[in-house]
């Protein structure tokens, strides 16, 4: 788990600009005048400048300014903001989402071995995972397709896990996405995603945790392939959908009694 880095994102103005950038060839290159970008949006030239001026700022465009207009070419980053829109939007129309990544094992850093077993951490996942986690990470390089939807995460129900401090500093949220790890014939469905809020590392690696050291449980070897199915989930010390009120204060025939 890599530790916390503040940054900002462009807002959802700005996010509405990167969309029109896109659709009209901006994720090749395509050539944009401030004055068509705001007829668009329904805004001003110098608020079209403004909206470009943020995604450059945030890495999602890259521009080059020349006498008649700009070219401009939608980054990996942006790309990433878009899916993650359009991820949202599959959640209004579809249910039972799935997003399927796919990846080679390869060894990390060694810090998700520290991260993990941290007690702020470590307490969330035993109550909002339902499991403590084997100490350290299983790290998979994504494939170049799998990078760029990597973004769809975003859209997908998560359990979160907060922010924490000790006497020396402060630790950053996270989020950890239900997935089944895949491996020729071979699967296993406790797992999930951790994704700090705020990471230095880069889009091409995603680290997943599992009660179980992961390597071992399906035979696997650095540069093995395999495939993250990444489903909706939920908080374990939570009740799920359609519990009745008396399953959620604990009340009525069973109230009292000791668990086994």
């Amino acid at each position: 788990m890599a530790e916390a880095t503040a940054t900002t994102d462009p807002d959802p103005a700005a996010i509405a600009a990167l969309k029109h950038v896109g659709l009209v060839g901006g994720l090749t290159e395509t050539k944009v005048s401030c004055a068509a970008l705001g007829d668009r949006l329904d805004a001003s030239t110098q608020t079209a400048s403004r909206r470009l001026q943020t995604l450059e700022s945030a890495g999602y465009i890259e521009r080059d300014v020349v006498g008649d207009g700009q070219w401009v070419r939608v980054t990996d980053a942006g790309e990433a903001a878009l899916r993650a829109e359009y991820a949202d939007y599959r959640r209004l129309f579809e249910s039972n989402v799935e997003l399927v990544l796919r990846g080679a094992v390869t060894g990390g850093m060694g810090e998700g071995r520290h991260y993990i077993t941290l007690p702020g951490y470590a307490e969330q996942f035993r109550t909002r995972l339902g499991y403590e986690p084997f100490p350290g990470t299983f790290n998979v390089d994504l494939s170049e397709e799998s990078v760029r939807r990597r973004g769809e995460m975003a859209g997908i129900d998560a359990v979160p896990i907060d922010a924490w401090e000790d006497d020396d500093r402060t630790y950053g949220a996270a989020s950890c996405y239900g997935v089944t790890l895949v491996a020729g014939d071979e699967r296993y469905e406790e797992a999930h995603a951790i994704v700090p809020d705020r990471t230095h590392h880069d889009d091409d690696q995603l680290e997943l945790i599992a009660p179980e050291r992961l390597r071992a449980a399906l035979g696997l070897d650095d540069g093995d392939e395999v495939e993250v199915r990444v489903t909706a989930t939920s908080r374990a010390d939570e009740p799920g959908e359609g519990a009745t009120e008396e399953e959620e204060t604990g009340e009525g025939e069973v109230a009292g009694t000791e668990a086994a």
